[in-house]
């Protein structure tokens, strides 16, 4: 080992590879959409979500990509490990991302700094107690988001191992990481990276002098003494390489598999149906005109016979086309609209339809208030107005 003896300010400090960067935006674009649409299928009532549902021209829209953007994720999750695994087999890097016990003496130090009883903050080395234990956090949530999103994506092949509860308990996981996720990001990770200190290393790959001296200023001590890794002979290196090879290959191999199966396997998602043509289902008879006393009345056609207003004439075909994308399997605010006894049990606060009584009813209180997500038109309204009044029937 050679002592350095460069200390020019403009001396820069190799922090990222060309690798790492592009792990980091490709992470960083995937994670913001996964946020952007996967938010609104949580809170599909704000007026935000309503926002986006527009701009991307459905919840349908919203959700493939939500979807994609997750391969994407998980597709850089692998590159990262196998990233990794190389550095650590073939290239012998220490782990350095690790929670130390050195670092329970940093986090003392800088608690000692804050209150007044120390000069100066701790001494990081190449990565601080706090970037770690984002780092950590990050491989938890990826784990937890890719396991639940999982489930819910394929929840057949859940259920065929796990409870059926298992599905309500994965949307209730994914939605509350991904809030807890972009609150992390927002509130930490872009605080301490780009408002306290611009950090640019992740886009240049460097830092200067200066910048190590104030960040990281153990690992610089260590640089400037030469504790560097003698440099690896190729001959050794490329022995390594091919050791480390066929287990990258087969590793992707497996990974390639693991996307088509989840991708292609089931075709569950509930999609909205396009908007049929509505008429009214009763039309006014014209005013009885008497008949001659000599003429008979004739019989009644089938077709002049109307139909019964009920759940499983027409009722239940307009829930399914209007809401149960949101008040189907999601059974948003628990309300199920797939069967008639879970529109009749309503919600979380009650029941929504009160038989005999329209006005009264919730769903008609909630519809005629207008900008609902699943809106009725108004002659379907006054058609659940009216079925409603006949006292709800089902058959």
């Amino acid at each position: 080992m050679t002592k350095t003896t460069e200390t020019s300010p403009t001396q820069t400090f190799v922090r990222f590879t060309l690798i790492q960067r592009l792990e980091h935006i490709t992470f960083l674009l995937s994670f913001s959409l996964l946020g952007f649409t996967g938010l609104p299928q949580k809170y599909p009532v704000s007026p935000i979500s309503l926002a986006l549902f527009n701009a991307f021209g459905g919840v349908e829209n919203l959700r493939m990509i939500h979807h994609i953007s997750a391969i994407v994720m998980l597709i850089i999750s692998l590159a990262h490990v196998i990233e990794l695994l190389y550095s650590l087999i073939v290239t012998r890097t220490p782990i350095s991302m690790i929670p130390w016990i050195n670092d329970i003496q940093h986090v003392i130090n800088d608690v000692l700094y804050y209150l007044g009883f120390r000069k100066h903050k701790a001494y990081y080395g190449r990565y601080s107690y706090a970037e770690k234990a984002e780092y950590l956090a990050l491989i938890w949530g990826t784990v937890v988001m890719a396991l639940t999103g999982f489930m819910m994506w394929n929840p057949i092949t859940t259920v065929r191992m796990l409870p059926g509860e298992a599905i309500p308990a994965a949307k209730a996981a994914h939605g509350g990481e991904a809030v807890l996720a972009v609150l992390a990001i927002i509130i930490w990770h872009f605080y301490h990276v780009h408002l306290k200190t611009f950090n640019k290393s992740m886009f240049t790959g460097k830092l200067n002098r200066e910048e190590m001296e104030h960040e990281h200023p153990a690992e610089l001590a260590a640089i400037d003494a030469g504790k560097q890794r003698a440099p690896i002979s190729a001959g050794e290196l490329r022995k390594r390489q091919l050791i480390f090879a066929p287990f990258a290959l087969v590793s992707i191999a497996v990974f390639a598999f693991g996307i088509y199966y989840l991708v292609g396997y089931e075709t569950t998602a509930l999609t909205t149906l396009p908007t049929g043509e509505t008429a009214p289902v009763f039309a006014p008879l014209p005013t009885a005109t008497p008949l001659p006393p000599t003429a008979t009345v004739p019989a009644p056609t089938a077709a002049a016979v109307p139909v019964a207003l009920t759940w499983d004439t027409s009722i239940s075909a307009l829930f399914q086309q209007k809401c149960a994308a949101c008040h189907g399997a999601m059974a948003l605010a628990g309300i199920d609209f797939t069967s008639y006894a879970g529109a009749i049990k309503g919600g979380l606060n009650g029941p929504i339809i009160v038989p005999n009584d329209a006005a009264n009813s919730n769903l008609i209180q909630k519809q005629e208030a207008g900008n609902h997500p699943g809106q009725l038109s108004a002659d379907e309204i006054a058609q659940i107005k009216a079925w409603i009044d006949a006292g709800a029937p089902e058959k």
